[in-house]
């Protein structure tokens, strides 16, 4: 009998893994794709509730093999617009938040009018750190710092619980929770390999946003992958862009569009570029000439995100002086824009009212209780 700390944990495994797993028990490979199935299809969360294999087979995993699951440690619910940002507590005790969006006139750049005509959406914004290591003057998970890697399993077993809380099918995934996806980029991978192949989900449902890691947004198109790229980019002036975004340092305005060119050269597939107006920052006619200019190198789209507050994480510094720009230069920047034919999505403050929306993500407040899933 294997101690629990010895056991497998098999969330997180691809089918290949399990194939592997099972026929090191001397099982057939396609005993791998069963419990494949059970996990991700039908989110068993033991092994008792496999009832499509045999008792001994069950009891031979049973000694060697576990499902761990995330537990919920707290939940909120928007009053204004449905939101429900869940907190989940790690086997190691660290914490991390992920965001279930209903549908909303700007999710994924449809209007509102297609949305509720054609298929409401249900969108899960997802986690792949523990805090971030980037320290991005506008986003709260940089309060926390950098713990670590969330591994392919804790960023699974977010999709599988908000599935099953939710009782609800979610439609889409962001991965634009904590951290910086393309930082963790196996896992990341692995996650979406187990999502698409037993999740039923498409890969064009699926967004990776990045504040820029270029080299790894050109891997990404060498290896052909079908999801969407979302890019942080909130200013072109290299100067304003590294005081918002540091990582603009290790990769420079440049070298980023160029791995965006390419990415587009090899995939066709068009990128989001992520903006956010900051009052005196990067919200002025000339910087909604550059990003004009830019929307013109590869086919894109633009998606301009309201400013969210993360006053409560007690921001210092250049952080702490940003403000969301004035109605009258937000409304002004997105009209410049579209004047120049760029297609642009404003985006929604969905969940602002329980720090859920874009940008607020951080595990700093006590646990609060937890609410009844509709």
């Amino acid at each position: 009998m294997f101690d629990v700390a010895q056991k497998k944990n098999l969330t997180g495994m691809n089918l290949p893994q399990l194939q592997e797993f099972v026929g090191t028990l001397g099982e057939p490979t396609f005993r791998g794709k069963q419990v494949f199935d059970w996990l991700y299809t039908k989110g068993a969360s033991s092994f008792n509730e496999m009832t499509s294999l045999s008792k001994a087979f069950r009891s031979k995993l049973e000694d060697v093999a576990i499902v761990r699951r995330l537990r919920l440690a707290d939940a909120q619910e928007s009053r204004l617009d449905g939101t429900i940002k869940l907190l989940f507590e790690l086997s190691d005790g660290n914490r991390i938040e992920s965001v279930l969006i209903p549908s909303e006139p700007a999710d994924e750049g449809e209007a509102a009018s297609t949305l509720t005509r054609k298929r409401p959406r249900r969108t899960l914004c997802v986690s792949t750190q523990i805090g971030c290591p980037l320290d991005c003057a506008f986003c709260a998970t940089a309060s926390m710092g950098f713990v670590r890697n969330l591994t392919a399993g804790e960023i699974v077993d977010q999709i599988l619980e908000a599935r099953r809380l939710s009782r609800q099918r979610i439609t889409n995934l962001v991965y634009m929770g904590m951290g910086e996806p393309l930082m963790n980029y196996d896992n990341l991978m692995q996650s979406i390999d187990i999502v698409t192949t037993g999740m039923g989900m498409s890969a064009r449902r699926i967004t990776v946003s990045t504040a820029g890691w270029a080299d790894r947004i050109r891997r990404m198109a060498d290896e052909g992958r079908k999801v969407k790229l979302a890019v942080s980019l909130h200013a072109l002036d290299p100067r304003v862009r590294t005081d918002l975004m540091p990582i603009n340092r290790k990769f420079p305005l440049e070298r980023l569009l160029d791995a965006i060119e390419y990415y587009y050269r090899k995939t066709k597939q068009r990128v989001t570029y992520e903006y956010i107006p900051f009052d005196g920052v990067n919200d002025s006619k000339e910087d909604a000439d550059r990003l004009a200019k830019l929307a013109g190198r590869v086919p894109c789209k633009v998606n301009i995100v309201p400013f969210h507050t993360i006053g409560y994480t007690q921001p210092r510094g250049f952080a702490a002086s940003l403000k969301p720009a004035s109605p009258q230069r937000f409304n002004a920047f997105i009209e410049r824009l579209r004047t120049a034919h760029v297609t642009v999505i404003v985006r929604s403050n969905a969940g602002e009212d329980i720090e859920a929306a874009c940008g607020q993500l951080a595990v700093l407040y006590p646990t609060r209780s937890r609410i009844a899933f509709a």
